[in-house]
């Protein structure tokens, strides 16, 4: 597996984590803190996040299947972009585990 694909992932996992942490913030700010612009705010940040989120999940799955994961492992990479910082425990646990996996390319020696 390259590197690019698990790059991908880890960009993709903390840009979806981070977008639905301020879009918690933001419901939280227009419906219990009842502040004026809120709901602005949380209709763009839930437009982004839906957008991201589905190429979260195609990175996501992409990886999953260069990985060669279970289909359950799968499924629960794919689904932490639903939980609030799920995808920050989940990308830094993914990661650890396929650091060994990862091939980085060596220059190959030309021959003259």
């Amino acid at each position: 597996m390259k590197r690019s694909v698990l790059t991908r992932y880890r960009v993709m996992a903390y840009t979806t984590g981070v977008l639905l942490v301020l879009l918690c913030l933001s419901m939280i700010a227009k419906y219990i803190l009842d502040i004026d612009g809120a709901a602005d705010a949380t209709r763009v940040i839930a437009i982004a996040h839906g957008w991201l989120y589905v190429v979260y999940l195609v990175v996501a799955f992409d990886l999953g299947s260069k990985a060669r994961m279970p289909v359950g492992r799968q499924l629960w990479v794919l689904l932490a972009g639903t939980v609030p910082t799920a995808a920050f425990f989940v990308e830094r646990k993914i990661t650890r585990e396929l650091e060994s996996k990862v091939v980085d390319p060596s220059p190959v020696a030309a021959k003259a």
